[in-house]
């Protein structure tokens, strides 16, 4: 089975005074997590979507995508958690418990405010997740990287060319992912908190997806007024 889980915990801070997570903010005449579930839902190879949101929220999570999709088999409303890896680890209990688990069985984990992912992008996340065990979505690096470790003075300036920004989905085998999670201390999951960067300092291999510029993430009020000029010029 394929999942897709669409990560939808976030309390959104950097948006600024809103009313409501950024996640169900409008982009054009609907909510942005609305546009990002729609582009699951056109994907036949994707079994299952599931929503992950604050506990308040999943009654407000429901009767939104109702009002939006009155075809509400495929897709299920969880409960998420307190930081994005529990988040994860929830939508996999959730299927297991559910559903049962199989050894190909892969989830696709998507930020809820990228919603201008595509069907390439989904494809090839499925692809490699099904040959691979686990893939990340990336671009590359067109700026010089600056690093710095105290946020005064140039520690680093990596080698641009092996340089990629990290976008999502972020996707894995279930099984794979789930034993990982249980190999960890609590306090390896403090430390380490994206999923992907925890593979690979265990010494897993995670392979690469290439992104799209446009697959942005909407963080601040100037992302949500970049993401409706990009709605409004595709009508």
């Amino acid at each position: 089975m394929i999942y897709a889980e669409i990560l939808a915990g976030g309390k959104g801070t950097r948006m600024g005074n809103t009313e409501m997570p950024k996640q169900f903010l409008l982009l054009g005449n609907k909510p942005i997590f609305i546009h990002t579930v729609e582009q699951f839902l056109l994907n036949r190879r994707v079994d299952k979507i599931l929503i992950c949101c604050p506990e308040q929220w999943m009654a407000y999570t429901r009767d939104t995508l109702k009002k939006y999709h009155a075809d509400m088999e495929r897709v299920f409303v969880v409960k998420g958690g307190t930081t994005r890896n529990e988040t994860i680890l929830n939508g996999c209990t959730f299927i297991e418990k559910n559903f049962g688990l199989n050894n190909d069985d892969i989830i696709l984990t998507h930020d809820a405010v990228r919603p201008f992912i595509n069907q390439r992008i989904i494809d090839d996340n499925i692809d490699g997740t099904l040959k691979y065990g686990a893939v990340d979505t990336v671009v590359e690096a067109f700026d010089t990287i600056v690093r710095s470790a105290d946020g005064e003075v140039i520690t680093d300036i990596p080698v641009r060319s092996e340089m990629y920004q990290g976008q999502t989905p972020q996707s894995f085998n279930i099984k794979l992912l789930m034993s990982f999670f249980d190999s960890l201390t609590n306090e390896e999951k403090e430390i380490l908190t994206d999923a992907c960067k925890a593979l690979v300092i265990k010494g897993n291999d995670v392979h690469l997806i290439k992104g799209e510029v446009y697959n942005m993430k909407i963080t601040t009020q100037h992302d949500l007024k970049v993401a409706n000029g990009l709605v409004e010029g595709d009508k």
